[in-house]
């Protein structure tokens, strides 16, 4: 005699996003139950009342469960009528807590299906940004200049590496060039587009503190043309004529500056230039 053959239990994920946020829930939430066999089945990006109720309908059919995330008001309240009319059973995941939200913050929710999925590439577009600029600082690797958002062009301690860091966590992809006294920019750097080139510059007597706390830092010898007034203000001059000779390139003094307001120079002027868009506060990482 064959015996009987348990079938599963069918779950249906309805959701106007991807799915995934409510069908990771539902299989947490089943691993609690170690006997039942489930099936689980994720029907994502659900934009249409009639693509809802066939849905509902197939879900009755098969004596379905439905686990929904609809942010569309109407659509919820359509699901649970249809549902509660035709007997299926029906968890709405996120209408609850979205009214919860709506008390607690005295505002409505703007009910735009697929929000976090830019949110999760927007985080990586910031992670790709890190990437290059950590790829791209003090010069190390000119082949990519031109395929950065910002060039930061200056002499040594200028703040273009935590600038360049900074404007990362923000999404723009960063390259930074150090300019050295009497050795000329890589070549590469004539290729970027000027609009995208940010010249920084130094009061030379903040530049001279800046180093000769370096060079202790560093065990370096007290008498090196590094930390010295004479030699800083010549390497300040050869980058000051450097970018006379480049008027599309801003100079922006970096002296006593934070790098947040550097940095909302630099994105100002951008975006002034038609070459970015307003990404947020810059103050927040």
């Amino acid at each position: 005699m064959t015996g009987n053959v348990e079938m599963p239990r069918p779950v249906f994920v309805i959701s106007d996003g991807t799915g995934d946020t409510a069908e990771k829930v539902v299989r947490a939430a089943l691993r609690q139950f170690r006997e039942p066999l489930v099936l689980v089945r994720t029907f994502p990006n659900i934009a249409t009342e009639e693509t809802l109720l066939k849905l509902i309908r197939n879900a009755a059919h098969s004596r379905a469960m439905i686990v929904a995330t609809l942010v569309n008001s109407s659509m919820r309240k359509l699901g649970e009528q249809e549902s509660k009319r035709l007997s299926v059973a029906y968890y709405d995941l996120l209408g609850s807590l979205l009214s919860d939200f709506e008390s607690f913050l005295n505002t409505a929710p703007v009910e735009v299906p697929g929000l976090f999925r830019e949110v999760d590439e927007e985080y990586f577009r910031r992670i790709h940004a890190v990437e290059f600029t950590v790829k791209a600082d003090d010069g190390k690797e000119p082949r990519v200049l031109r395929q950065a958002d910002i060039v930061l062009v200056g002499v040594s301690r200028t703040s273009k590496t935590p600038l360049s860091t900074f404007l990362a966590h923000k999404g723009y992809k960063v390259g930074n060039v150090p300019l050295v006294l009497d050795r000329p920019p890589p070549p590469e750097l004539w290729d970027v587009d000027p609009m995208r080139v940010m010249a920084l510059t130094i009061d030379p007597r903040a530049l001279r503190s800046i180093r000769r706390a370096r060079v202790e830092a560093m065990g370096m010898p007290a008498g090196t043309n590094y930390s010295d007034m004479d030699y800083i203000q010549a390497e300040l001059e050869y980058a000051a004529e450097l970018f006379r000779s480049h008027p599309n390139w801003p100079v922006i003094n970096v002296t006593d500056k934070a790098l947040e307001e550097t940095a909302a120079i630099i994105l100002r002027t951008l975006q002034d230039r038609g070459l970015t868009v307003a990404r947020g506060d810059i103050s927040q990482l």
